[in-house]
């Protein structure tokens, strides 16, 4: 169950849901954005996430005990991660940040089309973009198959796959819970939070890459020593 858990956080770091949770923060109704992308994600992820884990128990991947995904891909991910970080935090990129920069003036980067129609404020196209941009990651695919051998009866698979999922969308669930709990802190906190990345977000990225760095290689550390012989 370890395993499981550990799969479940690693999978709330999602550039696509990143990315798109901060877009919608930005827009003029992030809470019905939130909520309409949040449960295009639930209706998409966790009745396919259902399927993968009924299939997998039957697969020889499971009855084999080989693991989904290779240590060393962890490995080899985590290390890119720790050196992009370094990178970073030495400022070696500044010319390429100066020569994006001119890039972007001269030539505006088109936007892509699932941001204008996030932008457009439509609850239902927000479902169905919610849907279609939450397809199995890795980091989901090996929660699921960890899930897969515990052999646990229908119900609690089903319970594991649904707390899988609402740990992977922590990052839409919390802010919609603070807009239901506390209305009227809530968009005061998201503006100050807007100012404190723009001013501390390179700082904090530096942080963010060498820590999920370090997590994925710890975990492929500990696939090794527990893997089954």
């Amino acid at each position: 169950m370890g395993n499981v858990l550990l799969f479940s956080l690693t999978a709330t770091a999602n550039p696509t849901l990143i990315a798109v949770t901060t877009l919608m923060l930005l827009l003029p109704s992030p809470k019905k954005l939130m909520l309409g992308y949040l449960l295009g994600a639930y209706l998409m992820s966790i009745p396919l996430g259902l399927v993968i884990v009924f299939e997998a128990e039957k697969s020889s991947i499971v009855s084999s005990g080989k693991q989904a995904i290779s240590p060393g891909i962890d490995i080899a991910v985590g290390a890119i991660l720790i050196v992009l970080s370094l990178l970073l935090r030495s400022d070696r990129d500044r010319g390429i940040r100066e020569r994006r920069a001119e890039h972007k003036a001269e030539k505006p980067k088109k936007q892509p089309r699932w941001q204008r129609f996030l932008s457009e404020g439509s609850f239902k196209v927000t479902v169905v973009i919610g849907a279609l941009l939450t397809l199995p990651g890795a980091s989901y695919l090996a929660a699921l198959t960890s899930l897969a051998k515990l052999h646990y009866s229908t119900a609690v698979t089903v319970v594991i796959v649904i707390l899988i999922n609402v740990i992977m969308l922590a990052l839409l669930e919390v802010p919609l819970l603070c807009f239901a709990f506390a209305p009227d802190w809530t968009p005061g906190a998201i503006e100050r939070t807007k100012e404190f990345f723009r001013t501390h977000g390179r700082r904090y990225l530096i942080w963010g890459l060498l820590v999920l760095g370090l997590l994925l290689i710890l975990r492929a550390v500990i696939e090794i020593v527990v893997a089954p012989s």
